[in-house]
């Protein structure tokens, strides 16, 4: 018998949303909005029930962090502004973010797959990839099922998930890593999805190209222009005239991704060279008319890299920017501080500076924020090389964050006293419960 090779993408369905009913278990079948500040905290009235704040009364700048599948009916998406949002379903409910909570479920919902199948590469506090290949008795013909075994395991992974957290998830199990992850959404929530070879052309040929993770809306809106909508169309194409429209490399990965090509690895224990998070406009923005929107996606990004940081306990020196105007040229821009961190504001104000060497003049589709130079947080951290300075290690029992430079630092001093064009009109509204820190008051100034 031959030996498929079996990889699984697990995405938690509606993740933060699921966490918070739990919590409120009477919000269940309601639309609700995850996303608000600590003032729309539910509150407990004298006879025990609970009151809600509710979307068509929020005012302010914040962006929707997840929502319900039955939010989701309405039109009301991740990403989109509060208000637009309060447009659509103004009765929804809305409960504030609580990192806490969604990192310990995270924690919780990885234990349980491992139980069964250990091969996991961590992407995300919500999804993982699985390598079930060796996992005994995934190569089993169950029946008349070849599929038999692999089948059980994922249902088998399921349920313990299930069981560990009381909340669901959809697996997607294919031949790689790009094949599952659009699996894995085919079917939600609590769906699995099987997907060999010999189904590529009659299942995946047919979904539309933006089902491929890695082509956005601009790509695809491109796409459209050329009259390919579908992946089959778009595998249609030779990569020759791919690669003159859109590039050697891009190019010849959308070739290979509509063939489902895709021979990565799950990587399990590898040391991360640098950590980043980027996100691609609806539609694109400009730096002074659509500051406000984007002061509010800018800190969010460095907020959530500072929060992957510490949860994977790492700190980085290195802090860059990375923007794709639309004309789909990319500039990057970085820092070196004189200390490591993993700490939000640090990485937010750093970041600010390198927006300083960027012509802002065009509009924007892609923002993005890494940190480099990645070392343990729990690593000795050599000091700066000064005159007659020694190096010496960090203090048993710091944080992660005392890694951050102080504010007596000349360096950090800078960083703090010169805002940048997205810090006149800070937009954090909702960014206050993230990581525990408080960024709703904008950048440090004089």
């Amino acid at each position: 018998m031959t030996r498929r090779r079996l990889i699984a993408h697990l995405d938690m369905d509606a993740f933060y949303a699921s966490v918070e009913l739990l919590r409120y278990p009477d919000l269940r079948g309601q639309a609700v909005v995850i996303g608000g500040g600590r003032r729309h905290q539910p509150q407990t009235q004298a006879d025990g029930t609970r009151t809600y704040a509710r979307l068509g009364d929020y005012t302010g700048r914040g962006v929707i962090t997840t929502s319900t599948y039955e939010a989701r009916a309405l039109g009301v998406f991740s990403g989109m502004g509060l208000m637009k949002a309060a447009a659509k379903a103004p009765d929804a409910v809305l409960l504030p973010t609580d990192f806490d909570q969604y990192r310990h479920y995270s924690r919780a919902f990885k234990a349980a797959v491992a139980e069964l199948a250990p091969v996991i590469e961590d992407r995300g506090i919500d999804e993982i990839y699985i390598d079930l290949t060796d996992v005994p008795g995934a190569q089993d013909t169950v029946g008349h099922d070849p599929l038999g075994g692999v089948r059980a395991i994922a249902r088998d992974i399921k349920n313990n998930v299930k069981r560990r957290t009381g909340l669901s998830c959809s697996i997607g199990v294919t031949p790689n890593k790009l094949l599952s992850k659009v699996a894995s959404d085919l079917d939600k929530p609590d769906g699995l999805t099987m997907l060999m070879v010999d189904d590529i052309t009659s299942r995946f040929w047919p979904l539309p190209v933006r089902r491929i993770n890695g082509i956005g809306p601009k790509a695809g809106a491109r796409l459209a222009t050329l009259g390919i909508e579908t992946i089959g169309q778009l595998a249609a194409m030779e990569p020759l005239w791919l690669m003159e429209r859109f590039g050697a490399h891009y190019g010849a990965w959308l070739h290979r991704a509509a063939h489902a090509q895709d021979d990565r690895p799950v990587v399990t224990e590898s040391e991360p060279v640098s950590m980043s998070r980027e996100t691609t406009f609806e539609r694109d923005l400009h730096a002074v008319r659509d500051r406000a929107q984007l002061s509010q996606i800018f800190t969010e990004l460095c907020v959530r890299v500072g929060d992957d940081l510490q949860r994977k306990g790492y700190v980085g020196r290195t802090v860059g920017i990375k923007l794709r105007f639309d004309d789909f040229k990319t500039v990057t821009r970085d820092l070196t501080l004189p200390a490591p961190t993993a700490d939000g504001t640090q990485i937010r104000l750093a970041a600010g500076q390198c927006l300083k060497r960027v012509d802002l003049s065009r509009r924007l589709r892609l923002l993005g924020v890494r940190v480099a130079g990645l070392t343990r947080a729990d690593a000795p951290v050599l000091a700066p090389a000064r005159s007659g300075a020694r190096t010496r290690p960090k203090a048993a029992g710091s944080s992660p964050t005392s890694h951050s430079t102080g504010t007596g630092s000349p360096s950090h001093a800078l960083l703090a006293r010169e805002p940048d064009l997205f810090d006149e009109e800070p937009a954090m509204d909702n960014l206050e419960a993230m990581n525990g820190s408080d960024l709703a008051q904008g950048p440090v100034t004089p």
